[in-house]
Protein backbone atom coordinates (compact mmCIF):
# COMPACT_ATOMS: atom_id res chain seq x y z
CA UNK A 1 0.00 0.00 0.00
CA UNK A 2 0.72 3.24 -0.74
CA UNK A 3 2.49 5.96 1.75
CA UNK A 4 -0.27 8.37 0.77
CA UNK A 5 -3.33 5.89 1.06
CA UNK A 6 -1.67 4.30 4.60
CA UNK A 7 -1.34 7.97 5.82
CA UNK A 8 -5.49 8.46 4.79
CA UNK A 9 -6.68 4.59 6.29
CA UNK A 10 -4.77 5.53 9.41
CA UNK A 11 -6.01 9.40 9.89
CA UNK A 12 -9.39 7.91 9.12
CA UNK A 13 -9.47 5.51 11.50
CA UNK A 14 -8.63 7.94 13.89
CA UNK A 15 -11.22 9.90 13.90
CA UNK A 16 -14.01 7.19 13.54
CA UNK A 17 -12.68 5.91 16.88
CA UNK A 18 -12.07 9.09 18.89
CA UNK A 19 -14.39 11.29 17.07
CA UNK A 20 -17.40 9.19 16.67
CA UNK A 21 -17.16 6.68 19.21
CA UNK A 22 -15.73 8.63 21.82
CA UNK A 23 -12.82 6.41 22.50
CA UNK A 24 -8.87 6.48 23.55
CA UNK A 25 -9.03 8.86 26.90
CA UNK A 26 -12.99 9.32 26.97
CA UNK A 27 -14.20 6.48 28.68
CA UNK A 28 -17.26 7.94 30.03
CA UNK A 29 -18.05 9.84 26.23
CA UNK A 30 -18.15 6.11 24.81
CA UNK A 31 -20.13 5.23 27.98
CA UNK A 32 -22.31 8.37 26.88
CA UNK A 33 -22.25 7.34 23.18
CA UNK A 34 -23.45 3.75 24.50
CA UNK A 35 -26.35 5.00 26.09
CA UNK A 36 -28.05 7.33 23.91
CA UNK A 37 -28.05 4.35 21.29
CA UNK A 38 -29.36 2.31 23.98
CA UNK A 39 -32.11 4.97 25.20
CA UNK A 40 -32.75 6.01 21.61
CA UNK A 41 -33.84 2.16 20.47
CA UNK A 42 -36.46 2.67 23.76
CA UNK A 43 -38.14 5.70 23.02
CA UNK A 44 -38.55 4.52 19.17
CA UNK A 45 -39.66 1.35 20.16
CA UNK A 46 -42.13 3.20 22.72
CA UNK A 47 -42.99 5.45 19.25
CA UNK A 48 -43.90 2.15 17.25
CA UNK A 49 -46.50 0.63 19.95
CA UNK A 50 -47.79 3.91 20.27
CA UNK A 51 -48.51 4.07 16.44
CA UNK A 52 -49.87 0.51 17.13
CA UNK A 53 -51.86 0.90 19.86
CA UNK A 54 -53.73 3.81 18.18
CA UNK A 55 -55.45 0.90 15.78
CA UNK A 56 -56.23 -0.28 18.64
CA UNK A 57 -58.08 2.03 20.08
CA UNK A 58 -59.50 2.94 16.58
CA UNK A 59 -61.40 -0.70 17.06
CA UNK A 60 -62.57 -0.12 20.49
CA UNK A 61 -63.63 3.45 19.56
CA UNK A 62 -65.66 2.10 16.28
CA UNK A 63 -66.84 -0.73 18.79
CA UNK A 64 -68.85 1.88 21.22
CA UNK A 65 -70.76 3.16 18.21
CA UNK A 66 -71.60 0.71 16.25
CA UNK A 67 -75.32 0.56 15.93
CA UNK A 68 -75.13 -2.97 16.32
CA UNK A 69 -73.36 -3.40 19.42
CA UNK A 70 -74.74 -5.95 21.77
CA UNK A 71 -73.11 -5.18 24.64
CA UNK A 72 -72.46 -1.44 24.94
CA UNK A 73 -70.63 -1.79 28.66
CA UNK A 74 -68.50 -4.38 27.58
CA UNK A 75 -67.44 -2.20 24.36
CA UNK A 76 -66.81 0.55 27.15
CA UNK A 77 -64.98 -1.47 29.33
CA UNK A 78 -62.23 -2.26 26.55
CA UNK A 79 -62.22 1.53 24.92
CA UNK A 80 -61.28 2.67 28.52
CA UNK A 81 -58.61 0.16 28.99
CA UNK A 82 -57.33 1.05 25.49
CA UNK A 83 -57.23 4.88 27.02
CA UNK A 84 -55.34 3.89 29.82
CA UNK A 85 -52.88 1.64 27.79
CA UNK A 86 -52.43 4.84 25.69
CA UNK A 87 -51.70 7.23 28.61
CA UNK A 88 -49.15 5.09 29.95
CA UNK A 89 -47.50 5.28 26.64
CA UNK A 90 -48.15 9.03 26.77
CA UNK A 91 -45.65 8.74 30.03
CA UNK A 92 -43.38 6.55 28.81
CA UNK A 93 -42.99 8.64 25.22
CA UNK A 94 -42.07 11.78 27.85
CA UNK A 95 -39.95 10.44 30.36
CA UNK A 96 -37.72 8.64 27.93
CA UNK A 97 -37.47 11.62 25.54
CA UNK A 98 -36.22 13.80 28.23
CA UNK A 99 -33.84 11.58 28.97
CA UNK A 100 -32.58 11.16 25.32
CA UNK A 101 -32.20 14.73 25.08
CA UNK A 102 -30.16 14.67 28.51
CA UNK A 103 -28.05 11.92 27.26
CA UNK A 104 -27.18 13.66 23.66
CA UNK A 105 -26.57 17.18 25.19
CA UNK A 106 -23.91 15.66 27.79
CA UNK A 107 -22.95 13.30 24.08
CA UNK A 108 -22.03 16.30 22.35
CA UNK A 109 -20.41 17.74 25.65
CA UNK A 110 -18.11 15.62 25.97
CA UNK A 111 -17.49 15.24 22.26
CA UNK A 112 -16.46 19.25 22.54
CA UNK A 113 -14.36 18.70 25.10
CA UNK A 114 -12.16 16.25 24.00
CA UNK A 115 -12.50 17.98 20.94
CA UNK A 116 -10.14 20.72 22.31
CA UNK A 117 -7.33 18.24 23.29
CA UNK A 118 -6.26 17.46 19.89
CA UNK A 119 -2.94 18.99 18.77
CA UNK A 120 -3.13 17.65 15.04
CA UNK A 121 -5.37 21.11 13.77
CA UNK A 122 -6.14 18.61 10.74
CA UNK A 123 -8.07 15.86 13.73
CA UNK A 124 -9.57 18.56 15.22
CA UNK A 125 -11.35 19.95 12.25
CA UNK A 126 -12.40 16.92 11.43
CA UNK A 127 -13.67 16.12 14.70
CA UNK A 128 -15.43 19.30 15.01
CA UNK A 129 -17.11 18.67 11.29
CA UNK A 130 -18.09 15.00 12.48
CA UNK A 131 -19.78 16.44 15.49
CA UNK A 132 -21.78 19.35 13.62
CA UNK A 133 -23.44 16.70 11.47
CA UNK A 134 -24.31 14.21 13.78
CA UNK A 135 -25.41 17.22 15.78
CA UNK A 136 -28.00 18.41 12.61
CA UNK A 137 -29.35 14.48 12.32
CA UNK A 138 -30.10 14.79 16.32
CA UNK A 139 -31.70 17.75 15.68
CA UNK A 140 -34.02 16.93 13.26
CA UNK A 141 -35.06 13.87 15.52
CA UNK A 142 -36.17 16.82 18.27
CA UNK A 143 -37.51 18.92 15.86
CA UNK A 144 -40.11 16.13 14.17
CA UNK A 145 -40.56 15.21 17.62
CA UNK A 146 -42.43 18.79 18.16
CA UNK A 147 -45.26 17.29 16.03
CA UNK A 148 -46.22 14.48 18.00
CA UNK A 149 -46.25 16.36 21.22
CA UNK A 150 -48.93 18.43 19.75
CA UNK A 151 -51.14 15.87 17.85
CA UNK A 152 -50.73 13.51 20.92
CA UNK A 153 -51.84 15.99 23.25
CA UNK A 154 -54.98 16.71 20.97
CA UNK A 155 -55.44 13.09 20.55
CA UNK A 156 -55.51 12.24 24.09
CA UNK A 157 -57.86 15.14 24.83
CA UNK A 158 -60.65 13.29 22.76
CA UNK A 159 -59.75 9.94 23.83
CA UNK A 160 -60.45 11.32 28.17
CA UNK A 161 -63.06 13.58 27.12
CA UNK A 162 -65.08 10.81 25.36
CA UNK A 163 -64.42 8.51 28.25
CA UNK A 164 -65.30 10.57 30.91
CA UNK A 165 -68.87 11.26 28.77
CA UNK A 166 -69.94 7.74 28.14
CA UNK A 167 -69.12 6.85 31.95
CA UNK A 168 -72.06 8.69 32.72
CA UNK A 169 -74.15 8.31 29.65
CA UNK A 170 -73.46 5.19 28.23
CA UNK A 171 -76.93 5.17 26.61
CA UNK A 172 -77.98 5.24 22.77
CA UNK A 173 -79.00 8.18 22.62
CA UNK A 174 -75.62 9.51 24.52
CA UNK A 175 -73.76 7.08 22.22
CA UNK A 176 -75.30 8.92 19.01
CA UNK A 177 -74.43 12.16 20.93
CA UNK A 178 -70.80 11.21 21.36
CA UNK A 179 -70.13 9.98 18.21
CA UNK A 180 -68.97 12.96 15.91
CA UNK A 181 -66.38 13.19 18.79
CA UNK A 182 -65.59 9.99 18.54
CA UNK A 183 -64.92 10.31 14.77
CA UNK A 184 -62.81 13.32 15.33
CA UNK A 185 -60.59 11.22 17.90
CA UNK A 186 -60.75 8.62 15.02
CA UNK A 187 -58.66 11.52 12.74
CA UNK A 188 -56.19 12.98 15.72
CA UNK A 189 -55.21 9.26 15.75
CA UNK A 190 -54.54 8.78 11.77
CA UNK A 191 -52.74 12.20 12.51
CA UNK A 192 -50.74 11.50 15.46
CA UNK A 193 -49.59 7.82 13.69
CA UNK A 194 -48.75 10.46 10.61
CA UNK A 195 -46.52 12.93 12.81
CA UNK A 196 -44.92 9.89 14.33
CA UNK A 197 -43.29 8.94 10.66
CA UNK A 198 -41.04 11.79 10.33
CA UNK A 199 -39.85 10.60 14.07
CA UNK A 200 -39.10 6.80 13.08
CA UNK A 201 -37.34 7.95 10.19
CA UNK A 202 -35.02 10.43 12.11
CA UNK A 203 -33.95 7.64 14.75
CA UNK A 204 -33.32 5.51 11.37
CA UNK A 205 -30.49 8.08 10.35
CA UNK A 206 -29.23 8.81 13.43
CA UNK A 207 -28.82 5.16 14.28
CA UNK A 208 -27.03 4.49 10.87
CA UNK A 209 -24.66 7.46 11.89
CA UNK A 210 -23.80 5.91 15.37
CA UNK A 211 -23.46 2.10 14.15
CA UNK A 212 -20.33 0.44 14.92
CA UNK A 213 -18.73 -2.67 12.78
CA UNK A 214 -21.21 -4.93 10.38
CA UNK A 215 -23.15 -6.27 13.51
CA UNK A 216 -25.38 -2.85 13.18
Amino acid sequence: MKPGITSAVCLNSLILGAALLLTGCATTGNQRSANTRATMKDVEQVYIRSSEQVDVTRGSLEGIVNPNQPDEKKAFDRYSNDVSKMGNLEKRLNKQGDQMRVQQKDYFEEWRMQGNTYTNPRIQALSEQRRADLTAVFANIAESSVGVKGALKAYMSDLRQIRTYLSTDLTPKGIESITPTVQQAIVDGDNLKEAIKPVLSSMDDARGELAQGPNR
